[in-house]
């Protein structure tokens, strides 16, 4: 069976994180992703070692499924090999910093002109404008997108998620945007030039911070479990925010993340008064609706919470999904790793690689039906470096002379 994505090449020549995260994906949906590093590789083969002189975990995780080729993009030769290697490419994208590809001599008009089918997409840290030379990161776009704003609780400063919203957030939005213009060539025969910035990849997923916002006009956000509130959207801790209220609650035996987050919804609330052995306020006018408990969500969990304290995690989610209660263990990455579930879907895969052993890496999030995946090794600096020039026609002897000129 074919892959959806077969036939489309790619040149890859991202770094670190978000740029990798985006064409990873490329890789697991069939395209041929060439990923074109500087002689000395892309930086995060050495960066968070766990072991000496094995490239790292992070690079590992991030570049699954692709081929690697190195070239010296300072040098003439250089430059030529790299105007061949984009005339046989479907895709190129890149995530240095503002203008960096510009000053190599690539602009997108050179591109265009180079290769007219070419989709050139760029993750840059953010648009034209008042923000756009400075640098950005992880955490950078988390703290210009809102995120960090609003993530905390209301008496503690601004904090990051761990869930890597600026990087992988962003690359995710870019194979979206690719993914499109791949489509629109079918249509047209042209490429066209793909941009995402970070800033606005976290802007986009705190959609709902910028909804309560406006809503702050019109009076306090109820569902909210502060008690006093400015013109901007507060840290609300743990809270939905949403129309049906959520909050962690501990449990048995009180480890750091022995906790689990329930939703209680108004059809629910009968069956959790019951659980927890106080079933007299699912009929008491003081606890019985939506709009009685809203005003005491704090109260509400605590007593939940005397309840679950004396049960386990998973023993409170069996109870709770046997009455079609809504709610999650907080799961740690040491469970998450360990999950049989989660190995059996192949959210989480073990990866051959041929000098650490084995690696655990996330598997593709994405299921098509006609196009599976199978997670596969990254590879090793300048692995494919042969195959790849024997295409723009450059010889075994030749290549070894441009690698002892450090064009490769």
């Amino acid at each position: 069976m074919g892959k959806a994505l077969e036939g489309v090449r790619v040149l890859d020549m991202t770094h670190v994180q978000s740029g990798p995260s985006c064409t990873q994906i490329l890789a697991w949906l069939g395209a041929d992703v060439v990923k074109l590093e500087a002689p000395k590789g892309d930086i995060t083969r050495q960066q968070l070692r766990d072991l000496p002189d094995v490239d790292s975990l992070y690079f590992t995780m991030l570049n699954c499924n692709k081929r690697s080729i190195t070239l010296n993009m300072k040098s003439d030769r250089g430059k030529e090999m790299f105007t061949e290697l984009v005339g046989n490419s479907d895709i190129l994208v890149e995530n240095f910093a503002p203008g960096a590809v510009d000053r190599m001599g690539f602009t997108w008009e050179r591109l265009h002109e180079i290769n007219p089918r070419l989709i050139f997409a760029s993750i840059k840290g953010f648009g034209p404008g008042r923000y756009a030379e400075c640098k950005a990161y992880e955490v950078v776009a988390q703290a210009m997108g809102g995120a960090m704003s609003t993530t905390g609780f209301e008496d503690g400063p601004p904090t990051a998620t761990g869930a890597q919203i600026g990087d992988t957030g962003t690359g995710i939005h870019l194979v979206a945007a690719i993914l499109a213009a791949l489509y629109q060539r079918v249509e047209t025969g042209r490429g066209q030039r793909v941009t995402v910035a970070m800033q606005e990849a976290v802007l986009n997923m705190t959609r709902v911070k910028l909804r309560d916002q406006q809503r702050l006009a019109h009076g306090p956000l109820n569902e909210y479990p502060n008690q006093e509130f400015g013109d901007e959207v507060p840290r609300s801790g743990n809270a939905s925010g949403g129309g049906q209220p959520g909050w962690a609650v501990r449990c048995a035996p009180g480890g750091p993340n022995d906790y689990i987050y329930v939703i209680v919804q108004p059809p629910g609330w009968v069956k959790i008064a019951a659980l927890i052995g106080r079933p007299e306020l699912a009929d008491d006018p003081n606890w019985s609706t939506p709009e009685a408990r809203l005003s005491k969500l704090d109260k509400m969990f605590a007593l939940i919470e005397e309840w679950t304290e004396k049960h386990t995690k998973w023993e409170v989610m069996e109870q709770l999904n046997e009455v079609n209660v809504p709610c999650g263990p907080i799961l740690s990455t040491k469970e998450l790793i360990a999950d049989t579930t989660l190995a059996d879907l192949g959210a989480v895969v073990e990866v051959q690689h041929p000098q650490r052993g084995t690696f655990k890496t996330v598997g593709c999030p994405l299921k098509l039906s006609d196009s599976p995946v199978t997670v596969e090794t990254s590879p090793a600096l300048g692995e494919h470096n042969a195959d790849i020039y024997a295409e723009i026609g450059i010889t075994t002897s030749e290549l070894d002379e441009l690698k002892s000129a450090g064009v490769v």
